[in-house]
């Protein structure tokens, strides 16, 4: 393989579980105390369709001369030399710390590209406050949890535009469209399982909860195999913590997501939008799945016009980050809508995996930038160079030239709103990664 990162942080940030989580299987001790590792590690991993070489290194510290301290460290900085990518770790629970300001340091007099990743992000409350460690100069740190395999699609969307085309591999032809049903407990998840099916396969009754362990059953599409998945109702984590068994289905449901390719989020028409639907179609563009919202118990709505005109709306205002998505309504009960769902879920996952040709992008770029130019920024005007699409499932670009990281979110969102319309991209999550880089078409 090509590409070669190396994990390098202070010790016990977690580089090991990392490395162990990227290369998938336990390779190297993980344990609380400090300074496990010495030598380094090496192992073929792979993120998402992206294959490379990975490095996990010791501790990196200032020390004496000649003490082991400083060995280990000597060998990071070899370790760091036959890298073509650094993946820099920082513990986003103790903050910035002068050992991580000494590697930063060391990272910028080696030269190579870094990647910033904050771990042991599991509490929301850490999450917020780890913008800190950009002050290290690395950009905005990508928040990761290597423990529970959090913020990895982000992790992918950061190492993708550094990997050859050789180093991403295709998905393969025959293998089966992987899709899972989630939504608020009692919206009809199994109802629309079964009716998909054509069979009573899971139990299903007026009481919520009924579901609690996510099951998987085949299905097909116009010929094309599927893996259909059946999960239990995600409600609010208040509800869920201390009760083992729910938490229990809600990892369930959790791994579900993360094993399909295409997610259909099931509202209730009669409570559609609510506060745990908004936040379960979060999760799912988090984890980077293709989309499609289906609207239950339609068979009950009444001014069925103008109710599916406002869903439209609301969809679009509430989730931007998905704007378009398909969105179905249907009944469970009576298989109204069902075949709309199946055009639906192809459609969904041909965005899902659409590839746009480099100079198609770069004349949508042209376009978009002489409408509407990027904003300036302390008098210097942000420029955007040129755009690549570094990667598919989800569609992922990388856009190149200066100031980028000074790039308000609502101008990112003007140009994943332009993506959607002009390359058909809705019902998948849009992905950018900042770069900040001189032209490699410049001479050509």
């Amino acid at each position: 393989m090509g590409l070669t990162i190396a994990i390098v942080g202070r010790p016990n940030v977690g580089k090991s579980a990392l490395f162990n989580r990227l290369a998938g299987r336990r390779l190297a001790i993980v344990h609380g105390q400090a300074g496990i590792t010495r030598d380094w590690n090496e192992a073929d991993a792979q993120l998402g369709h992206v294959s490379f070489r990975l490095i996990d290194t010791a501790g990196f510290e200032h020390a004496e001369a000649g003490s082991l301290s400083q060995r280990m460290t000597a060998q990071t900085m070899d370790a760091i030399a036959r890298a073509d990518l650094c993946l820099f770790l920082v513990d986003a629970r103790d903050g910035v710390t002068a050992g991580d300001e000494i590697i930063a340091a060391a990272l910028r007099r080696a030269g190579k590209p870094v990647i910033l990743a904050a771990n042991k992000c599991e509490s929301r409350a850490v999450r917020d406050t780890i913008h800190e460690a950009s002050s290290l100069g690395f950009g905005e740190p990508i928040a990761l949890s290597a423990e529970h395999g959090q913020g990895l699609a982000e992790l992918l969307d950061a190492i993708a535009p550094y990997a050859s085309e050789d180093e991403i591999e295709a998905e393969e032809p025959d293998k089966p469209l992987k899709i899972a049903i989630v939504g608020r407990p009692n919206t009809g998840k199994s109802s629309l399982f079964n009716r998909l099916l054509g069979e009573a396969r899971a139990l299903t009754g007026p009481e919520a909860g009924i579901t609690r362990d996510a099951i998987a059953a085949p299905w097909a599409i116009g010929g094309r195999q599927v893996l259909l998945h059946d999960t239990a109702g995600l409600r609010k984590r208040a509800r869920v913590a201390g009760h083992e068994i729910e938490e229990l289905s809600v990892a369930g449901t959790l791994n579900a997501i993360r094993f399909a390719a295409c997610v259909i989020v099931l509202i209730d028409a009669g409570a559609p939008f609510e506060k745990q639907d908004l936040a379960i179609a979060d999760l799912v563009a988090h984890e980077g799945r293709a989309v499609v919202f289906a609207v239950n118990k339609w068979d009950l709505v009444p001014n069925k016009q103008s109710k599916r005109k406002t869903l439209r709306e609301d969809l679009d205002r509430l989730l931007p980050q998905l704007a378009g998505a398909p969105l179905v309504t249907l009944s469970a009960l009576t298989g109204e809508g069902i075949e709309k769902l199946s055009e639906a879920i192809l459609e969904a996952d041909k965005a899902w995996n659409t590839h746009v040709p480099t100079a198609q992008l770069n004349r949508f770029l042209a376009g978009a930038l002489e409408r509407h130019p990027p904003p300036a920024i302390s008098g210097r005007r942000v420029r955007i160079r040129y755009m690549t699409q570094a990667k598919t499932r989800p569609p992922g670009f990388a856009l190149f030239g200066n100031q980028l990281k000074a790039l308000p979110q609502s101008y990112l969102r003007y140009l994943q709103k332009g993506l959607r319309e002009d390359f058909g991209l809705k019902g998948t999550p849009i992905r950018f990664v900042l770069r900040t880089s001189k032209n490699p078409f410049a001479k050509a």
